[in-house]
């Protein structure tokens, strides 16, 4: 094995390249979809908290103010809840289906008098 060129048998692998290959159509993994998600709620909740105390400070500035901060306090976590148990759609699985002739071919041929019997 120490003639020139034994590297390139086959036997040994080199890398290529230190980035990963993108797999484009490849779903994200569930652990970093639920970090993704659990920290665009701790956001979400961070900023209601924020609002909250927004609004009990500015409430002797401007109660209009204060009211919007209160209904975007109360409006957060509902968006967050809901955004945060969102998952991205499932990819449909494509029905594996045979075609026995064209579109127009029955499973059975018609009767001699082509009555339709509803039941």
């Amino acid at each position: 094995m120490n003639a020139p060129g034994w590297w390139n048998d086959g036997w040994v692998r080199h890398p290529r390249d230190d980035e990963p290959v993108l797999i484009t159509d490849a779903p994200e993994s569930p652990d970093d979809e639920f970090d993704r998600r659990r920290k665009r709620y701790a956001l979400m909740m961070a900023t209601r908290a924020l609002c909250v105390i927004a609004a009990a400070v500015t409430y002797q500035v401007s109660w209009i103010l204060a009211l919007g901060l209160v209904v975007g306090g109360t409006v957060l976590p509902w968006c967050a809840v809901i955004l945060a148990n969102d998952r991205p759609p499932k990819k449909a699985r494509r029905a594996m289906r045979r075609h026995f002739g064209g579109p127009d071919t029955r499973a059975l041929p018609p009767g001699a008098d082509r009555r339709t019997i509803e039941g």
